[in-house]
């Protein structure tokens, strides 16, 4: 089944994790342009995209409007959840949704979607339960990576991504 849409946690797949803080409380992340240009192009070639979330507050909604997404589940605590709400809201089955997460909040995720891709450096449970490992980290284009192959209609193991092998 073709890939539609795709779901994506941000802290380690937009993000490299990194959070800064400053002596007042206020945070910032950094994203890849790589990845901000991949979304834009995506969106263009009519994938649907969403941003899922432990975490919320105003960094999440810079990101989420920098990307132009608005599906979006701040501080969710089940992604399993919000990506079938997604699949739903787009009319999408599970199978045609492509989810990119990296740690151990994301598993109910991976194992639900048609694609399950987590970036290179992803901790271990996330990458044993993903279809796909990017070559590329999070935060350093691996989103990018993703849409790119997806847009050129290979299949995302044929082009620049391994396999993830079980434990």
């Amino acid at each position: 089944m073709t890939i539609k849409a795709i779901a994506m946690d941000v802290d380690g797949v937009l993000t490299d994790g990194t959070v800064w803080l400053d002596a007042a409380g206020s945070e910032s992340k950094r994203i890849a342009f790589a990845d901000i240009m991949g979304v834009s192009l995506g969106r263009r070639a009519g994938l649907f995209f969403a941003l899922i979330s432990g975490e919320g507050g105003g960094t999440f909604d810079a990101i989420a409007t920098k990307l132009g997404i608005t599906d979006t589940y701040p501080g969710c605590k089940d992604k399993a959840a919000a990506v079938r709400h997604f699949a739903a809201q787009h009319e999408l089955e599970l199978a045609e949704v492509c989810f990119i997460g990296d740690d151990v909040n994301d598993v109910s995720a991976l194992e639900i979607c048609g694609l399950a891709v987590a970036p290179a450096g992803a901790q271990p449970v996330a990458s044993a339960r993903a279809d796909i490992v990017t070559t590329r980290p999070g935060g350093g284009g691996s989103v990018r990576e993703v849409i790119d192959t997806l847009l050129a209609g290979a299949r995302p193991d044929a082009v620049a991504m391994s396999h993830s092998e079980p434990s």
